[in-house]
């Protein structure tokens, strides 16, 4: 099985297997842009993990005591959920390929990396899921690798992720998610671009959110 892909061999449709950002950077590499390298840990992957732990009926149990009008109950699903993950073991054949596929991409560009989430559900017509999972800056090494992975696929559960989910009626059994492993720069400033004013829903304002260093209080909601 072929866990790995890099993004000079995605395109669109690779997005059920790789999730959107994975195979939309994909074709920004196709069509010319300059982009940080790296690859994706396809939705196989993820199944993979959740197999092998025997974790998916588990999951879907938990995902169904969370009530819309209980919040608490989504933070304690969602908190026994997550537990499940970080207990669980990536099996010796995919942690090879894991970070074999990370040695290639970082050998002449530093060891740094971002490890980002991408759910299967991110972008339908009806339910934007950006900002529902969890991503990782200024990863460094096989073991933190590996661990943030593992958070990145645990995030697929969290409270807001189970709620908006439950909201938009989505099966918690027919969600997966891509883990994109991206080198990472190391930047002076960063921040988020909107191509439409979301405090006002303006289309034709654009509204740049940026500050010192990695943006990841922007991303955070720490800093706006």
């Amino acid at each position: 099985m072929i866990y790995t892909v890099l993004f000079s061999q995605l395109n669109k449709t690779n997005i059920p297997a790789a999730g959107g950002k994975g195979a939309n950077l994909g074709e920004m590499i196709t069509a010319g842009f300059s982009i940080p390298d790296g690859f994706v840990l396809t939705t196989a992957a993820y199944d993979a993990f959740v197999q092998a732990n025997g974790l998916q009926q588990q999951i879907i149990d938990l995902a169904h005591t969370a009530s819309a009008d209980n919040p608490q109950s989504g933070e304690d699903a969602s908190e026994k959920i997550r537990a499940l993950f970080m207990q669980g073991d990536i099996a010796d054949d995919l942690v090879q390929e894991i970070t074999t596929a990370y040695s290639q991409l970082t050998q002449d560009n530093g060891n740094a990396v971002a490890v980002r989430s991408s759910a299967t559900a991110e972008d339908l017509p009806t339910a934007s899921f950006a900002g529902q999972q969890d991503t990782f800056l200024n990863i460094q090494g096989n073991d933190a690798l590996l661990d943030a992975v593992k958070k990145c696929w645990a995030s697929l559960w969290t409270a807001r992720a189970i709620s908006y989910r439950m909201r938009q009626g989505i099966d918690p059994a027919s969600v997966s998610l891509v883990v994109v492993v991206q080198q990472l720069i190391p930047a002076d400033v960063a921040g988020i671009l909107f191509t439409a004013n979301p405090v006002n829903g303006e289309r034709d304002q654009v509204l740049i959110n940026a500050t010192w260093g990695l943006g990841e209080e922007i991303v955070g909601g720490q800093v706006t």
